[in-house]
């Protein structure tokens, strides 16, 4: 079933103008492929440090403009995405942390020893499992702080 380019919802084949928005939709409109289901897109969204490629396509495309659910799990994976950015990119250098090198030696006992920002990656790492899990039994759960921030996300779009 095809989909309005105005405002994403769904209309029939033969429809000249959507029903919702009432826009006149295109004569050659291709129907769009009814192949991802909400809750699909909203796992990728939380693919660990990919996740936000899926999730900015969620949030352009027209399919999912009015599915609140959906949008909500995009956003809170670009932000987890961004908590990812912070701490590898502000943190890591700042504190001498590396990517490759992440564990260092204790100096006395040359045990692995754990950095800070060591820890934070791992984290978000967890948040970025957890999410996919929780996402994937169909439940809404939401991040302390990156939550709300998607929430407010989802609600300035109305």
């Amino acid at each position: 079933m095809p989909y309005c380019s105005q405002c994403g919802g769904q209309i029939r084949d033969a429809d000249v103008f959507c029903g919702l928005c009432g826009a006149r939709q295109p004569v050659s409109a291709v129907p769009a492929v009814d192949g991802i289901s909400p809750r699909t897109a909203s796992i990728l969204c939380y693919i660990p440090v990919m996740g936000w490629i899926p999730a900015v396509i969620v949030l352009a495309s027209g399919r999912f403009r009015r599915d609140a659910d959906v949008r909500f799990h995009a956003f809170q994976g670009i932000y987890l995405f961004v908590v990812w950015l912070i701490v590898d990119w502000i943190l890591g250098p700042a504190t001498g942390f590396s990517m490759w090198h992440g564990w260092t030696r204790h100096w006395e006992t040359g045990l692995p020893a754990v950095t800070l920002v060591g820890a934070m990656k791992a984290a978000v790492f967890v948040a970025w499992i957890f999410m996919l899990v929780k996402t994937s039994k169909g439940e809404h759960y939401r991040l302390p702080i990156l939550g709300e921030l998607a929430e407010r996300s989802v609600a300035e779009q109305k």
